[in-house]
C-alpha cells in the first residue's frame, strides 16, 4: 500500500461510521485504514469489528492522547505515506488523491493539509493550515472564511493533523508526535520541527474534509482544553526554539501570555490558562529540546521572518 490512513478514536460511536463511510468512496484506491482506539467506553469498537474486519484495529488499554495513538499507527504501518484523519471528519472521494498528487511531486514536502470545511456550516471554512507568530500562538488560516477564498495551494506553517498527509521517512529524521503533548499542538510541533530540517508543509485547496469541530473533545473553550493547550504552548517554545531564538521573541511571547490571560479571564478559564502557562514552564523535565544545527542556521532565519509575516496575516485574515 502506498497510504496508511490512521483515524485515532475514543468514544466516536454516532460518527466513526460516516467517516470510514466516506473514505471508502475515495477516488484513490492503494490505501489502507488503520483505527487506534484509546479505550473507547461506547460501542465504537464493536462498529469497527462487526462492520469493517477488513480495517487494522489496534485497541490500547487506555486513553494514550491523540499524539501517541497516531504514533502507534504510524509505526504499525508500512507505507510510504501517513494520512491521519480524525474520527469527526468526513472526506470528499477525491481527497486522498489531490494530497498525494502534490506531495509525491516533491521530496522536500513533509506534509500536505487540507482545506477543512465546517460540517454543519458548508458555507464557512473550518482551517485552511496552521500558521505560527512571533506571539507564541499557532491558529487555524481561514477560520470562519467563506469556502470561495483560500483557493490556492499555498506554503503553510504547519499541518494540521485531523486531516493531513505526511512522508513517513521523515518522522524517522526529525522524530515522531512528542507524546509529552497528549493532545493539541503536537502537530504543531512536528511541523515546527520539520521546518528546522529545512521541509516544507503545503496547504492542498482541493483535498476537501467536512469537519465537525470538537466532536470527541467537547466544546471549543473548556478547562480542559485550554489548560492543556496553554500548556503545550509553552513546550513548543521550549523545545523548538534555542536559547538565542528564544531572547529575540521573548517580549512578544510575553505579551501573547498577558493578551490570551485577559481573553480567557473574561471566559471565567483565566486561572485553567495560567496553571497551563506555569506547568509548561517550569516542568522541565517533560520536553526533550530539538538539537541545535549550525546546517539549519538559516532555517531559523526563515522560520523567525515567517513568525514576522505571520503575525501581519493573522490580523489581516490573509
Amino acid at each position: 500500500m502506498k497510504i496508511s490512513v490512521i483515524i485515532p478514536n475514543y468514544n466516536g460511536e454516532k460518527i466513526i461510521d460516516g467517516c470510514i463511510q466516506s473514505l471508502l468512496k475515495q477516488e484513490y484506491k492503494d490505501f489502507n485504514i488503520i483505527v487506534v482506539d484509546n479505550n473507547s467506553a461506547d460501542d465504537s469498537v464493536k462498529i469497527i469489528e462487526e462492520r469493517y474486519p477488513s480495517i487494522t484495529l489496534i485497541k490500547n488499554k487506555e486513553n494514550l492522547g491523540f499524539a501517541a495513538a497516531v504514533n502507534i499507527g504510524i509505526k504499525a504501518s508500512k507505507s510510504d505515506f501517513v494520512a491521519l484523519l480524525n474520527n469527526d471528519t468526513e472526506v470528499d472521494e477525491k481527497w486522498l488523491v489531490n494530497l498525494y498528487s502534490v506531495v509525491s511531486k516533491d521530496d522536500k514536502i513533509f506534509s500536505a493539509s487540507s482545506k477543512m470545511i465546517r460540517f454543519y456550516e458548508r458555507d464557512k471554512i473550518d482551517d485552511a493550515g496552521d500558521q505560527y507568530n512571533l506571539l507564541g500562538w499557532a491558529y487555524k488560516r481561514g477560520d470562519g472564511a467563506s469556502i470561495d477564498k483560500f483557493n490556492k495551494d499555498k506554503i503553510i506553517f504547519s499541518t494540521c493533523a485531523g486531516a493531513g498527509l505526511y512522508r513517513r521517512k521523515i518522522f524517522e529524521e526529525i522524530g515522531y508526535f512528542d507524546e509529552n503533548f497528549f493532545a493539541y499542538l503536537e502537530d504543531v510541533d512536528a511541523s515546527f520541527r520539520g521546518n528546522i530540517y529545512g521541509y516544507k508543509n503545503i496547504y492542498v485547496n482541493n483535498a476537501i474534509v467536512y469537519h465537525m469541530v470538537s466532536a470527541t473533545s467537547g466544546s471549543r473553550h473548556n478547562e480542559f482544553k485550554v489548560k492543556l493547550a496553554s500548556r503545550n504552548s509553552m513546550y513548543l517554545i521550549r523545545k523548538n526554539m534555542p536559547l538565542f531564538f528564544e531572547i529575540i521573541n521573548l517580549p512578544f511571547i510575553i505579551l501573547g501570555i498577558m493578551v490570551k490571560y485577559i481573553y480567557f479571564l473574561r471566559k471565567s478559564l483565566g486561572k485553567e490558562y495560567i496553571e497551563g502557562i506555569k506547568e509548561g514552564i517550569f516542568i522541565k523535565n517533560k520536553v526533550e529540546k530539538t538539537k541545535f544545527k549550525l546546517k539549519n542556521l538559516f532555517n531559523y532565519f526563515i522560520i523567525e521572518v515567517r513568525l514576522i509575516v505571520n503575525t501581519f496575516k493573522m490580523f489581516f485574515k490573509v
